[in-house]
């Protein structure tokens, strides 16, 4: 089906209950009104049954053409008043002034089926230019969108706050990037997709008035709790925006590093105040365990490596509390704020490291910093690192040992074996000061077997590109369950061929 030239309503089996206090409700200073510019011939490649079904979305619409058209943005959605909202912030430390959505066109709110009150954003990525876009065309990629669908839903598998991703729509028509490629949308979906960077615009632009206005509707939609302040944070309600957003950015973070996740693109501007993982471009999930590795090639000099991802996060929030300040009014309240992630980071990361090595969790108001179990989990990630084993094969190993005591598997990963029993000597030690055996059921709960490795992306990709999206189906569904077995795919669990190392992923797409 070829588009017309603008997107027009049309009717549609499925009719959206749209939220009428959403941010758009906000006014013309936080966003402009547009409608998506139409893509031909597009389809649906594929979706998020498990979101369409929390959505209230009907399977037998998102089976129909006039799905495909809507996703895509051919065709407005009912009651949908598109718009893109503008933000500014720091790029690569940066301060890049002025950005906003500059291939994302939001269609609206959805009400929560189950909570009215509640909302999920719909956006479409890839769906035209905007106001906002500095001379680009507006458009995505087929390569990068389908990471970013991928991702989104793998990411949430794992149990790791994320953006959400409902549909993936393609296109034949011709998007130039280093090369001539074809046009993809992702329909992204998300509690709220405001980020650290509304802030810094209207902070940067001194307009006070916008800027208390965008915090109070952060506050009251999102941290209710914010708006009666404990002494904890001065009684101000935006020094507790501040802490809370603090305390989930440290759990999102603690998420990343356990599971060995590399954003690569850590930019003020990219950061959720929901805590949520946002704007997949250059990520990847580590091969061997390298704190140094850098993922985006464009990061010439390692701003956003693995191991920098914890205090690049900090940096951001920072940069936050910047904007925020004029708010809290005073500068030990909003510094004050800001050092609760470096706690509740370590807490969460502890956390997430004693179930993968399947031991108990520590008592409620147990001293963290006496933590027999912080100086193992210390040397492991030593030990990996210095012999770049495998992190998600090491896990999974390491899980299988515990539940047949058994750990020549794990053993055939180091070159020094010597290393290995050491470091075991030392897990066994633990385990029996603790007076436990390793929880394996709890191990196996907590160490995927499967992750968006590079190139199993780069397979679908060019299969997808071939125009055959079987594969790209596939792999979504094996995310979906990344803890299962899955015997009919277990070379997806394996390790990566050499060629992987040889792909690049840059901020382009």
């Amino acid at each position: 089906m070829h588009a017309s030239s603008s997107p027009s309503a049309v009717p549609s089996a499925w009719q959206p209950s749209w939220h009428s206090n959403g941010f758009a409700s906000l006014g013309p200073a936080f966003l402009t009104r547009l409608q998506p510019t139409p893509l031909p011939q597009a389809q649906l490649l594929t979706h998020s049954p498990d979101l369409a079904a929390q959505l209230g979305i009907p399977a037998a619409w998102l089976a129909s053409d006039a799905a495909a058209q809507m996703l895509t943005g051919n065709q407005l959605l009912p009651g949908s008043q598109p718009y893109a909202s503008v933000y500014s912030g720091h790029q690569f430390g940066v301060w890049a002034g002025q950005l906003g959505d500059g291939r994302a066109i939001m269609l609206g709110e959805l009400q929560d089926g189950s909570d009215p009150a509640q909302g999920w954003e719909l956006q479409l990525k890839g769906a035209g230019p905007t106001p906002y876009s500095r001379r680009g065309d507006g458009r995505a990629v087929l390569r990068s969108s389908i990471r970013e669908f991928l991702c989104s839903e793998a990411m949430h598998a794992l149990g790791i706050p994320t953006t959400r991703a409902l549909s993936l729509t393609s296109s034949p028509a011709p998007v130039y990037r280093e090369e001539v490629e074809t046009a993809a949308v992702v329909c992204r979906a998300a509690p709220s997709l405001i980020r650290f960077g509304h802030f810094e615009h209207f902070a940067a632009r001194d307009q006070q008035a916008e800027l208390r206005q965008l915090a109070d509707y952060v506050i009251d939609r999102y941290y209710p709790d914010c708006r009666n302040a404990g002494t904890q944070s001065r009684g101000s309600p935006y020094a507790a925006l501040l802490r809370a957003v603090a305390e989930r950015t440290a759990e999102m973070l603690a998420h990343w590093q356990a599971v060995g996740f590399c954003h690569g693109v850590m930019n003020s501007d990219n950061m959720s105040i929901l805590g949520l993982t946002i704007d997949y471009g250059p990520f990847q999930f580590l091969d061997g365990f390298n704190p140094g590795h850098i993922c985006n090639h464009s990061d010439t000099q390692g701003r956003y490596a693995f191991g920098q991802q914890p205090q690049i996060a900090y940096w951001n929030l920072f940069c936050l509390g910047q904007a925020l300040h004029p708010l809290i009014g005073e500068e030990d309240a909003t510094v004050a704020a800001i050092e609760a992630y470096r706690p509740h980071f370590s807490q969460a990361f502890a956390a997430l490291m004693r179930r993968k090595l399947g031991l108990p969790a520590l008592a409620a108001n147990s001293d963290e910093s006496a933590d027999p179990a912080t100086a193992v989990v210390g040397q492991l990630l030593q030990l990996l690192a210095s012999e770049r084993v495998d992190y998600t094969i090491f896990w999974t190993r390491l899980s299988e040992a515990a539940a047949s005591a058994s750990y020549d598997a794990v053993q055939d990963l180091f070159v020094d074996h010597s290393a290995w029993q050491r470091w075991l000597l030392s897990y066994q030690e633990l385990l029996q000061r603790l007076g436990a055996a390793p929880d394996a059921d709890l191990m196996q709960k907590s160490n995927p077997r499967f992750v968006l490795r590079n190139h199993l992306g780069e397979q679908v990709i060019r299969a997808a590109q071939a125009g055959d999206a079987q594969p790209l189906r596939q792999l979504q569904t094996v995310l979906a369950t990344p803890y299962d077995a899955h015997p009919a795919h277990s070379d997806w669990a394996g390790f990566p061929p050499d060629w992987a190392a040889s792909i690049s992923i840059s901020c382009s797409s």
